[in-house]
C-alpha cells in the first residue's frame, strides 16, 4: 500500500493541453474515484501514474517515490482496462499467474496467490478454462484477479465495467468493495458514470475540461456541490437548474416567469441565481400547499414514479416514491422544503453558501 501524490501536474499534445495543473492526494488504502464527462482527462491522467502517458509538467509520487521518469513495470502498480486486455491462448490460472511468472515468482508462490485470489473472486472452478468459455464478469474477475495476485503497493482501474450489462454492473461494483475492504489497497478508480462514483468512493475527484471542480466525500459533493457543473453531473436523476430572482425577501427566490419558492440561505439580495433542486426533494401537496405544474411525462419504474413538468418556461424532473395516478395535461401541486434549495451566482455558476 502507498499514498500517490499528483503535484501540478500538466499534460499537453502539440499545443493543446489536456491535463491543467492538476494536484491530487491519495492517501494510503483509500479508494478514490476520478469522474467526470468523455475527454474531461480522467483516463489520461491515471495512464499518466501507470507510466503508460509522458508528463510535462509536475510531479508524480508513489509510496514517497518521484516516478516520473520510471518505467511503468517498475512502479509497483497494476492496471485493469475497459476490454480485460486477457490472452486468449491461455487458462484462467496462467492469465492470473502471469505477471508474477514475468518477475520469476517460483511456481509454489505463484500457484498459492492464485488459488488465493480465485478463492476471494469465486473464481476455483474455473482456473482451467479459457477465457472464450467464460461470462463477461468472470472475464473481468480474471483481470481484476492477475491484478490483485502481484500484490503491488496501487490499483488502478480504468472504467472496467463499462462493457457489463445494467445488473452485473451493480453485482460487479458491491465485488470491488468488498474486495477493497479486504485488501486495503491504495485504489483509484476511473468512470464516466457518477453512480459508480457515488457508490464505491471514499473521495470522489469530478474533472472537467483537465481540471478538478471539486473533490471530496460522495456525500459532500451531494449536499453542497461547488457550482452547477457538479451539481448537474452527481446525482441520479439529475439536478433540475432553473434562473431565478432573488428580491427584498431573503428567504425567498423568484423562478423566472415562475413562483416563489423559500430557501434558507441568508443575505441574498437583489441577486440573479440559478436554483438548483434535486428530483427526490420534490413532494407533492394538496391545492394550495405549494406551486402548480403541468405534467408534460410520466414514467413509471416500479418503486417511483418519474414526474416531468412545466412550471412557466422550465422543465421539471421531480421523483417521487409514492405512485401517482396522473396523466399529461393534469395539473399537479408540487413543493420543496426550503432546506433542499440550492442557490448558485448566476455568473459564475458556483454555490452560494
Amino acid at each position: 500500500m502507498a499514498v500517490v501524490k499528483i503535484q501540478n501536474v500538466r499534460k499537453f499534445y502539440g499545443s493543446l493541453e489536456t491535463i491543467k495543473g492538476v494536484s491530487i492526494d491519495v492517501p494510503d488504502g483509500d479508494f478514490v474515484v476520478l469522474v467526470g464527462p468523455s475527454g474531461c482527462g480522467k483516463s489520461t491522467l491515471l495512464r499518466m501514474i501507470a507510466g503508460l502517458e509522458d508528463i510535462n509538467d509536475g510531479e508524480i509520487s508513489i509510496g514517497g517515490e518521484v516516478v516520473n521518469d520510471v518505467e511503468p513495470k517498475n512502479r509497483d502498480i497494476a492496471m485493469v482496462f475497459q476490454n480485460y486486455a486477457l490472452y486468449p491462448h491461455m487458462t484462467v490460472e496462467k492469465n492470473m499467474g502471469f505477471s508474477l511468472r514475468l518477475k520469476k515468482t517460483n511456481k509454489e508462490e505463484i500457484r498459492k496467490r492464485v488459488e488465493e485470489v480465485a478463492r476471494i473472486l469465486d473464481l476455483s472452478d474455473y482456473l482451467d478454462r479459457y477465457p472464450r468459455q467464460l461470462s463477461g464478469g468472470q472475464r473481468q474477475r480474471v483481470a481484476m484477479g492477475r491484478a490483485i495476485a502481484r500484490k503491488p503497493q496501487v490499483y488502478l482501474f480504468d472504467e472496467p465495467l463499462s462493457n457489463l450489462d445494467a445488473k452485473l454492473r451493480v453485482q460487479m461494483r458491491a465485488e470491488l468493495k468488498e474486495i477493497h475492504a479486504k485488501l486495503k489497497t491504495t485504489t483509484i478508480y476511473v468512470t464516466h458514470d457518477q453512480i459508480e462514483a457515488m457508490t464505491m468512493a471514499d473521495k470522489i475527484i469530478v474533472m472537467r475540461d483537465g481540471i478538478i471542480e471539486q473533490a471530496g466525500t460522495p456525500v459532500e459533493l451531494y449536499d453542497t456541490p461547488a457550482n452547477t457543473f457538479v451539481g448537474g453531473f452527481i446525482g441520479s436523476p439529475a439536478m433540475n437548474l432553473m434562473d431565478g430572482n432573488c428580491g427584498a425577501d431573503d428567504s425567498l427566490v423568484t423562478l423566472i416567469d415562475g413562483p416563489e419558492i423559500a430557501h434558507r440561505i441568508a443575505g441574498v439580495l437583489d441577486t440573479k441565481v440559478i436554483v438548483g433542486i434535486r428530483p427526490e426533494h420534490i413532494e407533492t401537496v394538496g391545492s394550495g400547499e405549494g406551486f402548480d405544474a403541468r405534467v408534460i411525462n410520466v414514467e413509471l419504474t416500479g418503486s417511483e414514479t418519474l414526474l416531468t413538468v412545466q412550471i412557466g418556461p422550465h422543465t421539471v424532473l421531480a421523483s417521487l416514491r409514492q405512485r401517482q395516478q396522473l396523466k399529461l395535461g393534469d395539473t399537479v401541486t408540487l413543493r420543496v422544503a426550503p432546506q433542499h434549495v440550492l442557490l448558485f451566482d448566476k455568473q459564475t455558476n458556483l454555490r452560494i453558501a
